[in-house]
């Protein structure tokens, strides 16, 4: 993930393939990784279907870009976008793309411009085709998004509503609850992570977390803890019990090194 935060980003919307409710949530995602320096959103905006995009792009200053339908079955918006993103990279200073769409027509886009050096973080549903996920750097799904926007809103509302003691209790029980979360990690997932801390692992078996979860995204872009049910990959990883976790004080006070290795490898 380090190597993914505080990027320029130039955001591309297919307004076609794209969740209108779910936009805002998407932008305050995308903010976590860099800042979005152009925001722009492709469709035919002549189409009574769009309409109800106005107040969204307004209140997330996201550019409308006409692009006409000519043909009856032709998506000629995929084309304007892919023309602009191509301009974008050869005159614009940014250093990555956020590809907000559910088609796999983007592959192809995604897989040329990490070729130029550009980071490139994918944003559909889950109904994504396989090769436009593997061809980001990152993937994220919008029902994730959608589900930590949801939760925050309500735990945000139970909070004015509750004392002190009633929102620790609540802490204790969201906190059990999540532990038990880790009968919803696939075995396959849990492999991939044992096999990628073993690529990684020194001399006495332990991985640095951080570089873990770098290798994760390489290895599979759409990894995210929240897909099941995780915040953080270190909340994930304590409640799988196959790995041990070791937090390692630095000379900062403020600042551990978190590393684990697998229970189940013997230290050479």
């Amino acid at each position: 993930m380090s190597q993914l935060t505080d990027l320029r980003l130039a955001v591309l919307i297919d307004a076609d393939n794209a969740p209108r409710n779910s936009i805002k949530d998407v932008m305050a995602e995308i903010a976590v990784y860099g800042t979005p320096t152009i925001k722009r959103i492709y469709g035919d905006w002549t189409t009574p279907n769009l309409a109800s995009w106005k107040n969204i792009l307004l209140e997330n200053a996201i550019t409308p870009i006409q692009q006409y339908a000519y043909t009856t079955g032709k998506n000629a918006t995929d084309s304007a976008m892919i023309i602009d993103a191509m301009d974008i990279l050869y005159t614009s200073k940014t250093d990555g793309f956020c590809l907000v769409s559910s088609d796999s027509d983007f592959t192809r886009l995604a897989t040329r411009l990490r070729e130029a050096g550009m980071k490139v973080i994918g944003i559909g549903e889950k109904k994504t085709p396989m090769p436009f996920i593997v061809a980001c750097d990152k993937f994220i799904y919008v029902e994730i998004i959608r589900a930590a926007a949801e939760k925050d809103m309500v735990q945000t509302k139970s909070k004015t509503k509750l004392k002190k003691k009633a929102e620790q209790t609540a802490e204790a029980a969201h906190n059990h609850n999540e532990l038990d979360t880790s009968d919803h990690v696939p075995n396959e997932m849990v492999q991939l992570i044992a096999s990628s801390v073993a690529d990684i692992a020194d001399e006495d078996g332990y991985a640095f977390m951080g570089e873990l979860g770098n290798l994760l995204l390489k290895k599979q872009p759409d990894f995210d803890p929240r897909n099941y049910g995780f915040q953080k990959l270190t909340q994930l990883m304590k409640s799988l019990d196959r790995f041990e976790i070791d937090v390692r004080q630095t000379n900062s006070p403020h600042i551990k090194h978190i590393f684990l290795r697998d229970k189940q490898v013997k230290p050479e």
